[in-house]
């Protein structure tokens, strides 16, 4: 498959806290760094939170509504201000999965880890809608690729035309059960909006049976 994964569009270099650092360092290094979050983590590099601008901004106004006494409001390090568990991916995930990560529990930011959960950099929503702006030329000749590699679809059996990220395919395959395939493929496909399916086939090979009228007979 030739999909990208998170480790193409990562950053290594993260800038991170530890559970002691303090509320105002914390600050400081979103301000200096222009960023809007970063992750807390171990002295052996593994991820056990991550804190945003808005859990500085709670802290600030002094309230978290339906929190009890203890709560950020009230916090003076990253253990407490920040939110866990930390909800991370590998650099081996597609961008695909990435994304649905991110809108499943509405971060904006996902920490990168490696096979023993260690940090090895970052991905934020921002990273990942750049792919959105490929070119509608690109997308059309990786679509047109992935079909004819995986399922043997030639250019001349489907007309595959893209419009701003959108792709429509039309055209007729040989078996029914190929068509949700080609769908799916398409889909992963880095910079796909989405998929208008217009294709037919001439083989229907779901094993279902024909539907029969009142009288008895095939309709």
């Amino acid at each position: 498959m030739k999909h990208s994964r998170v480790g193409r569009l990562m950053v290594n270099n993260v800038v991170t806290v530890i559970a002691q650092t303090p509320f105002k360092e914390i600050a400081k290094l979103l301000a200096v760094h222009r960023i809007s979050g970063l992750p807390v983590v171990d002295s052996d590099n593994r991820v056990l939170g991550v804190i945003s601008e808005s859990d500085l901004m709670l802290r600030q106004a002094g309230e978290e509504p339906g929190q009890g006494p203890d709560t950020k409001a009230r916090a003076m390090t990253a253990e407490e201000l920040m939110s866990r568990p930390a909800i991370t991916v590998r650099a081996g995930d597609s961008i695909a999965e990435a994304a649905r990560t991110m809108a499943r529990h509405r971060v904006e930011r996902l920490p990168v880890v490696d096979e023993e959960d260690r940090l090895v950099g970052i991905v934020t929503r921002r990273d990942l809608l750049q792919l959105f702006l490929r070119p509608d030329a690109d997308i059309r000749r990786a679509v047109v690729e992935e079909l004819d590699d995986t399922l043997w679809i030639s250019p001349d059996a489907v007309h595959v035309q893209v419009i701003d990220g959108v792709v429509t395919l039309t055209g007729q395959l040989e078996r029914f059960s190929d068509v949700p395939v080609a769908v799916r493929l398409t889909q992963q496909v880095d910079g796909v909006v989405s998929v208008v399916d217009k294709l037919t086939y001439r083989f229907d090979d779901s094993g279902r049976r024909p539907e029969t009228t009142a009288e008895g007979r095939s309709s």
